[in-house]
Order: structure tokens, then C-alpha cells, then sequence
């Protein structure tokens, strides 16, 4: 069975900081390019990165300054930093493997104060 696992997300105030982690499998991880995307309630599931396999990066002008995703090798996960967030960074945040189509089963973040 393929596992996306993602974990880290919370509730932040604005202006606050998380990280989100993905971690899968050595052949899942090697032979994907990863990427986190979101979904806001009654919203589409939006990409909001993506990271290849050497390590060439891509974000959403709205998260751009803000996020940075990252992947360690090593240890086959992925990461987004998130800072300065804002409310209407809230969201489910899903990690997908973008070759092979795998899904992660999401992490709530909510920004509020």
C-alpha cells in the first residue's frame, strides 16, 4: 500500500510559522517529483509547490517570499516551511507524487487569532 504521511500542520496565529513534513517510500520519493498542494473549504485543490527530483523548486506568487519547500533524500521527505502566514493561508495541505499520482490524506492548518 502506498503511503504519503504527512504530519506538522495546526492551528498558528497570523504571522506565525509551521512546518509540514511528507515522508514516503525510498522508490516512491526518488522517482517523483513531490509537491504540496491545498484546499480551502468549497475551494479547488490548488498547487501551492513543487520540488524535483534534483531539487528545482517552484511556488505560487501568493506563497512566493513566504513558503519554502524542500526534500531530504536521505530520509525520503519532504518539507514546507511556511512563514508569515495568513489567514488565508488556512487550509487541508496535501502532499502528492506527481509521476505516480499518489495522494497523502492531508493536514489541517488554520490561521486565526
Amino acid at each position: 500500500q502506498v503511503q504519503l504521511v504527512e504530519s506538522g500542520g495546526g492551528l498558528v496565529q497570523p504571522g506565525g510559522s509551521l512546518r509540514l513534513s511528507c515522508a514516503t517510500s525510498r522508490s516512491i520519493f526518488s522517482d517523483n517529483t513531490m509537491a504540496w498542494y491545498r484546499q480551502a473549504p468549497g475551494k479547488e485543490r490548488n498547487l501551492v509547490a513543487s520540488i524535483s527530483r534534483g531539487g528545482s523548486t517552484w511556488q505560487v506568487d501568493s506563497v512566493k517570499g513566504r513558503f519554502t519547500i524542500s526534500r531530504d533524500n536521505a530520509k525520503n521527505t519532504m518539507y514546507l516551511q511556511m512563514n508569515s502566514l495568513k489567514p488565508e493561508d488556512t487550509a487541508v495541505y496535501y502532499c502528492h507524487a506527481m509521476e505516480s499520482g499518489f495522494w497523502g490524506q492531508g493536514t489541517q492548518v488554520t490561521v486565526s487569532s
